[in-house]
């Protein structure tokens, strides 16, 4: 299975975004180590764009450019249409639940079964998770102990669009996240505009 590797702190900086949500990913970061700080052309700045939405969800390029697509169908903004298929992905809410503390953590323990959806082992990250759907952790991995500190850290608990439950060590998603409830600094717009060159 495809995956995204690399040192993520090193990408963050040249992105000039922290992709990966740890709190010294930009710490080494200067002025002119971004592509970001140099003069972009309108092509140059709707690839960044791109480049940082498929590194903060993990994305690899065809699945992403496959995203794109099903998104550019919807009745939806196009932009906003695929944040929401990349918000409600397997590993993504396990990651806004807390039960991991990176999205790439998140999906060692998809793959891993260590997550069941509706009661069910679903061992796929890109598995789209539906309104209603309940995940939760298999019966032995609650007992593992960066799992449940992991889960019981509230302050990766601040999504509207999700209902967690600390006594079943589980969580729901209630309902589709709104554009401005997802914590990502990203002009989606301009991400599609790169794919409108392209397809």
């Amino acid at each position: 299975m495809a995956k995204m590797m690399g040192p993520r702190f090193k990408q963050s900086r040249r992105l000039g975004l922290n992709v990966c949500g740890h709190p010294k990913a930009m710490d080494r970061a200067t002025r002119g180590t971004s592509r970001a700080d140099k003069k972009l052309t309108e092509y140059g700045r709707q690839l960044l764009e791109k480049q940082r939405l498929r590194a903060y969800y993990g994305v690899m390029e065809k699945q992403f450019s496959k995203y794109v697509r099903i998104a550019k169908k919807s009745e939806e903004q196009t932009g906003h249409a695929l944040i929401k298929i990349l918000e409600t992905r397997l590993d993504n809410l396990v990651y806004r639940l807390g039960f991991a503390s990176s999205i790439r953590q998140a999906r060692q323990m998809v793959v891993h079964g260590h997550i069941l959806v509706n009661g069910r082992k679903v061992d796929i990250p890109s598995y789209i998770v539906e309104i209603g759907d309940t995940i939760e952790l298999k019966g032995k991995s609650k007992d593992i102990e960066i799992f449940k500190e992991n889960f019981n850290n509230f302050f990766l608990n601040q999504y509207p669009y999700l209902e967690k439950d600390e006594n079943k060590m589980s969580g729901t998603l209630v309902r589709y996240p709104e554009r401005n409830e997802i914590p990502i600094e990203i002009e989606d717009q301009l991400v599609v505009e790169y794919y409108s060159r392209l397809m």
